[in-house]
């Protein structure tokens, strides 16, 4: 019985505690899904239908955090950088286990405690939406750049 204790305790020392739920917290970039209030797509945060109704949500829990993928665009990025702290919100940009894809999760409105939202994608959250896509460096550039890069 010690033997176990003892090699536990030098298993944690070598390689850290063991993750609870290790597949949720890397979807949804470090935390539980029961502590989400919103997430969001990177192609999402390209909307600006999708960016009002995540300014919405801050205005509703002022006290919550925001997970930012550290893999997007430093531009589409650094947006929403500057909305959060206009609104004196915690942020913290994640690195880990992270991608930047179009379906990966750019964005995370959590809280410190479970609060057990039904529904957390924002375009489910907000339906019937316009799409208006909000200009990136990528879709800035000129024709002739497009057409031979």
């Amino acid at each position: 019985m010690a033997q176990d204790d003892l090699q536990k305790h030098l298993d944690n020392a070598m390689y850290g505690t063991p993750l609870l739920k290790p597949e949720e917290q890397r979807k949804y970039m470090g935390t539980f899904r029961e502590r989400c209030y919103l997430t969001m797509t990177i192609a999402q945060m390209k909307n600006t239908a999708d960016t009002a109704n995540f300014l919405k949500e801050l205005t509703q829990h002022p006290d919550a955090k925001v997970l930012l993928n550290g893999a997007m665009a430093s531009d589409l990025q650094s947006r929403y950088i500057k909305l959060i702290n206009e609104r004196n919100i915690k942020f913290t940009v994640v690195n880990d286990f992270v991608e930047n894809t179009p379906e990966s999760f750019g964005l995370v409105l959590t809280a410190k405690e479970a609060v057990n939202e039904e529904t957390i994608d924002i375009e489910e959250k907000y339906p019937n939406q316009t799409d208006t896509p909000i200009k990136t460096e990528e879709s800035k550039k000129g024709f002739w750049h497009k057409l031979f890069h």
